[in-house]
């Protein structure tokens, strides 16, 4: 399967990211998710310089290659590029989609954060490979974000063509995923939830289950 085709298949989407774990758990963590079937990772690192990301995504880019999953750089295109990854997400802020494109290609995924339906909707028509839709509720890894709750999933799926990812994200966990699915989500963007996890492998096989990956 070419990268679009092994994306389309995801419905579970992971994120390594430095505001849960520290660095010296970079790799454990990470074998853990993949462990469980993770079909697309990302990493996420805040407020660290891009040279340190993509020290950090040199490591990580050989393994997730070893596992069979789909590598993301957030916020860094040109850290995508030179170390090879799959495709790069950007936020609302992080410039044109168009320029990362002509920068890593037809080929790479490039995914765009979007928080309304109107958001969504622009992100499909620049040309983003997906979007991620939130946050649905409150959480720590978008301090000061507002949430949009669970109203608008099934009317934005209904705009977009049918095979279109669209990962739900934002205080996605045990408790609120039976909520987020009955809201008509078939894609979710899990973090804190399994970072933090007792049993990580476990729950990302528990969870690509549920949402039918499995």
């Amino acid at each position: 399967m070419n990268r679009m085709e092994r994306l389309t298949a995801c419905r579970l989407y992971g994120i390594v990211d430095l505001g849960y774990i520290p660095e010296d758990q970079l790799i454990p963590v990470s074998k853990k998710l993949l462990a469980g079937g993770l079909g697309i990772l990302q990493l996420r690192a805040k407020n660290h310089a891009p040279e340190h990301i993509e020290r950090m995504g040199r490591q990580l880019a050989p393994l997730c290659r070893e596992y069979g999953c789909l590598f993301i750089i957030n916020d860094y295109p040109e850290v995508a590029r030179s170390i090879g990854a799959d495709g790069v997400h950007l936020g609302q802020e992080d410039g044109k989609l168009e320029a990362a494109r002509s920068l890593l290609g037809p080929d790479a995924l490039i995914g765009r954060s979007t928080h309304s339906p109107e958001q969504a909707l622009g992100g499909f028509r620049e040309g983003a490979d997906y979007i991620g839709f939130g946050p649905l509720f409150p959480t720590g890894t978008k301090p000061g974000r507002q949430a949009i709750g669970l109203e608008h999933i099934a009317g934005v799926q209904a705009q977009l063509p049918e095979d279109f990812p669209v990962f739900c994200i934002g205080g996605i966990n045990k408790a609120t995923l039976p909520a987020v699915l009955d809201a008509g989500a078939t894609r979710a963007v899990i973090v804190s939830w399994l970072l933090t996890h007792p049993d990580i492998t476990g729950t990302v096989e528990a969870v690509r289950r549920r949402l039918g990956e499995a």
